[in-house]
């Protein structure tokens, strides 16, 4: 199934393109950012995340015509366990400003409904607390901490904090808040 354009208030999400692997390299290349996004260089970000896959959908942010960063998602379609999970990353220079919280909400508005999901799932770094307070603000809520989830570049383990949202939990945008 080909990604269709998803269009918020302030940006534009697009299933990537060749073009966009040097924007997104850089991004990845941002230590802030490759502390949760490890080791993607021009070969995994063109395999990953700019070759059409049929398990994820990946979308180019765009703010004001420049790639942002990148969002992706997944679905499980197993009628006992439907549900869809999300991830993303947001370069250094436009954080702040409620974008990835603006990003992810049209994702999830567009799994919601578009897509017919019930519940969407978003697993962040449990140390990331940048990340958890912009989902906390789209919705998403602490389900538990996954001890030891996943390798950290250094090579330990660390916790990932699993979230999730219903449907009926979407949050408005909030025009104070910066994400």
């Amino acid at each position: 199934m080909a990604a269709k354009r998803i269009v918020s208030e302030r940006l534009t999400l697009r299933p990537t393109r060749p073009d966009d692997g040097p924007a997104l390299v850089a991004i990845l290349r941002e230590p802030e950012v490759a502390l949760y996004w490890p080791d993607f260089d021009e070969a995994r970000v063109r395999d990953e995340l700019l070759t059409p896959d049929e398990e994820v959908t990946v979308f180019a942010i765009e703010h004001e015509g420049r790639v942002v960063g990148a969002v992706q998602y997944s679905e499980n379609d197993d009628p006992q366990y439907r549900h869809a999970g999300i991830d993303i990353f947001v370069g250094g220079a436009w954080r702040g400003r409620g974008l990835g919280a603006e990003a992810i909400r049209a994702v999830a508005r567009h799994l919601f409904e578009e897509r017919g999901h019930h519940r969407l799932v978003i697993d962040p770094a449990a140390a990331n607390e940048r990340a958890i307070r912009a989902y906390e603000r789209v919705g998403f809520r602490r389900v538990g901490v996954m001890r030891q989830y996943e390798r950290a570049p250094d090579g330990s383990l660390r916790d990932g904090l699993l979230m999730d949202m219903l449907r009926d939990e979407l949050a408005p945008p909030d025009r104070g808040a910066l994400g």
